[in-house]
């Protein structure tokens, strides 16, 4: 029998057993795989659930607009909804998520504006807060704000726990849920611990979010807040659909083993999962000793790894955050298998002839042209022939005069290739800084040596 639109899709999401990620952890060991909603996410349900109680309770008009500080997920689940339903939808969302999820977004007609992440959440760029002026300013609008609106928790509580009880048999022991607006777990496990009290609610956090903590002591210490780059989970405030009291402990992960751990979980079971998931399988290694034979675990898988191939999936990404060590030359080992050199440069307020002569007596085809100490631009053969062939004169002018752009600066990790996709025709080096602050030149002939020394 078909369904009357994708809408009716969401949810009956499968139950699929772990075997290798987590063959040294006691136990059955299985992934809810959210990512078979029509959104590729956990959030279809809550996203479905608040506009419905809101058209119910006259909040949600027809032709209104649907305005949410979003990471991408919830975003997703309500520009579906409001293209079955007929809404229109303006998203805020922070700089650190990835350009895939926004991308996404605006393939559903939803007007995307991203807001810096590093600011309280009260300050007026924030994705919260402007999201709570547009509600404001733009009429028949409406703001589900996932974070404390209930709706989100009651979703889980009528779906997700439910779904999870028939499909273990009511066998499940533990459930582990990477913690962000607190909805999947709370109401997950509320429901859960209704029809057994001694299940356990493993909730996974982030280094600079505040949860773990404030489960443990109580104290919402501020202290705790500095920028992370895991996705989905953590917070810098305490939102109302976080329910400490169904939530029994709190498990920190860090941005490195979430991120790898996502890249594991495709390699290792073919599932092509998002960051959060591999925040929690990886949070889940952390407790292994927790468990016995006997535990049925269920851990949320909550949206699909397409959002994330910029980023976890894209090894230059990892290696640029000291994330990934392999055997793959980077230019920390290209300058390692070079002899030690001094980098020749060039003052911008030197002339052109200057220049000339500093190239021809030192062999060099190119230099960096520096000022008070910073590199600016640079000179090579092919701009001083260029400039000479138009103005045979220019030789007595500065070489500000027509210096190019800079050689691109590239991070130690960066990786072979990425160093030489970025080598062309306009850029015939880049620079790196080591790990002393030491400005290092890579040429080809450098790339060229490192690979076959």
């Amino acid at each position: 029998m078909w369904k009357n639109n994708v809408l009716e899709t969401i949810g009956n999401t499968p139950l699929v057993k772990l075997n290798k990620i987590t063959k040294e952890v006691k136990g059955t060991i299985l992934a809810k795989i959210e990512t078979t909603n029509p959104g590729n996410s956990i959030k279809d349900r809550m996203a479905l659930m608040m506009i419905e109680e809101a058209e119910q309770s006259g909040k949600l008009k027809p032709g209104g607009t649907i305005i949410e500080g979003t990471s991408g997920n919830t975003g997703m689940g309500l520009a579906i909804a409001a293209v079955i339903k007929g809404y229109k939808c303006i998203f805020t969302t922070t700089d650190k998520q990835s350009k895939e999820k926004v991308d996404a977004l605006k393939a559903f007609g939803a007007e995307v504006i991203v807001c810096p992440t590093d600011v309280e959440p009260d300050d007026p760029r924030s994705y919260y807060s402007v999201s709570s002026r547009l509600e404001k300013e733009v009429p028949n609008s409406w703001k589900p704000n996932q974070y404390d609106n209930l709706s989100n928790t009651k979703a889980h509580y009528e779906q997700t726990g439910p779904e999870i009880w028939a499909q273990t048999e009511g066998k499940i022991t533990h459930l582990v849920v990477g913690v962000g607006t607190g909805g999947t777990i709370s109401g997950t496990g509320k429901y859960l611990k209704e029809k057994n009290p001694h299940i356990k609610i493993w909730g996974i956090d982030t280094y600079g979010s505040v949860f773990k903590k404030y489960k443990e002591t109580g104290i919402f210490d501020e202290k705790e807040i500095y920028p992370y780059i895991t996705e989905g989970i953590g917070e810098d405030f305490l939102p109302k659909n976080v329910d400490f009291n169904i939530i029994d402990r709190f498990e920190k992960v860090s941005d490195k083993d979430a991120a790898l751990t996502t890249r594991d979980i495709a390699r290792k079971e073919g599932i092509f999962a998002g960051n959060s998931a591999g925040a929690a399988v990886a949070g889940l290694l952390q407790l292994k000793n927790e468990l016995n034979d006997n535990d049925v675990v269920v851990i949320i898988f909550h949206d699909h790894g397409t959002r994330y191939l910029g980023k976890m999936y894209n090894e230059d990404w990892l290696r640029e955050r000291g994330f990934l060590e392999d055997e793959k030359l980077t230019a920390k080992s290209i300058l390692a298998k070079r002899q030690p050199q001094e980098m020749v440069t060039i003052d911008n307020n030197k002339t052109v002839l200057e220049a000339i002569n500093t190239m021809k007596s030192l062999n060099i085809s190119q230099i960096p042209v520096m000022q008070q100490g910073m590199v600016i631009g640079k000179l090579t053969e092919s701009d001083i022939l260029t400039a000479l062939l138009e103005k045979p004169a220019i030789q007595s002018a500065k070489i500000e005069t027509i210096q190019t752009s800079s050689f691109p600066f590239v991070d130690l990790n960066t990786s072979i290739d990425r160093i030489s996709g970025l080598i062309n025709k306009e850029n015939s080096a880049v620079l790196v800084e080591d790990a002393n602050g030491k400005i290092e030149i890579i040429t080809q002939y450098d790339i060229i040596n490192a690979i076959s020394g």
